[in-house]
């Protein structure tokens, strides 16, 4: 019997973790599959169980009285022993998170990393994913992409982290909380370049849904005006870097704006026009404008 025919009759197989994604608005974006294992499964894992229940009553899917257990970031750990115990007994169990796919800047990674060392049957039930879901609309190159997560959230630790990223060819994908996107935005810009290509997606899937289009800069600009920009669930993608080789290429053309304006202005409004027209890094310009200064005063 294979794996479909088993789930198509809504017996799961004993002793198996299955890693269920949920809705991330649309509740019509949950699959039968993954209703059928929400269902079935001896045990219902949660990171919030009183917002699982809600996506459970929506949906009209019933379970037994306290088969739906907590587990979350502060629990995880010393729960993943005994859950592994109860899967080697034979217990099916289900792990979702409040919205779209279980580890993903979500709960899990200790469960089934344990279980996984425990040779415990590990099963994807895919579904709704937030990266995935704005990478396909952001119209920015997703061939090839490195998940981020979220950017801390302590200013000088969040562009220490930009700092080192701003060298990845690959799109970039970041989850913000709608507070911090305008000061988040501004920090990109200065660490990657003003004239990146990015996209913030919000909402995805909702009633709002939304997708602003658009350089580092004039996204970070509007994130300060628009208020619905700054509402909702929010996924940021970043063009990559230019390659080395046209990276040094556009550096020589950045160093020629930068001599001609600071023929005529001082050194931070300088490097901070360089930034705008050329897309380099403020930061970078800056150390470059401070540079041809001391030189010249030499």
């Amino acid at each position: 019997m294979t794996r479909d025919d088993m789930d198509s009759i809504g017996t799961l197989p004993a002793g198996t973790l299955f890693v269920v994604a949920t809705p991330i608005g649309n509740l019509r974006d949950l699959s039968p599959r993954a209703a059928g294992v929400l269902r079935d499964a001896g045990v219902l894992l949660a990171e919030d169980t009183r917002h699982t229940q809600q996506l459970l009553n929506a949906c009209g899917i019933t379970r037994a009285p306290g088969s739906v257990e907590s587990l979350h970031e502060h629990n995880e750990r010393e729960r993943a022993a005994s859950l592994i115990e109860r899967l080697k007994g034979g217990a099916t169990m289900a792990l979702v998170s409040d919205a779209g796919t279980p580890l993903m800047s979500d709960p899990g990674a200790t469960l089934v990393r344990e279980a996984a060392q425990a040779g415990i049957s590990i099963v994807a039930v895919p579904g709704a994913c937030a990266a995935v879901a704005a990478l396909s609309i952001a119209a920015i190159p997703a061939g090839r992409f490195a998940f981020e997560g979220f950017l801390p959230a302590k200013p000088a630790a969040r562009r220490r982290m930009i700092e080192a990223l701003a060298a990845e060819t690959r799109t970039l994908v970041f989850y913000e909380a709608p507070h911090r996107l305008a000061e988040c935005l501004a920090d990109l810009a200065t660490g990657f370049g003003a004239g990146r290509e990015a996209a913030i997606a919000r909402e995805i899937s909702k009633k709002f849904e939304t997708v602003y289009r658009g350089t580092l800069a004039t996204l970070a600009e509007r994130a300060v005006t628009d208020a619905d920009m700054t509402r909702g669930e929010i996924v940021i993608v970043v063009d990559g870097a230019v390659p080395r080789d046209d990276a040094e290429a556009g550096l020589a053309a950045a160093e020629n704006v930068l001599r001609v304006l600071l023929e005529e202005l001082p050194v931070s409004q300088a490097a901070k026009l360089a930034a705008r027209i050329t897309g380099r890094g403020r930061n970078e310009l800056y150390e470059l404008a401070l540079a041809r200064a001391k030189a010249a005063r030499e």
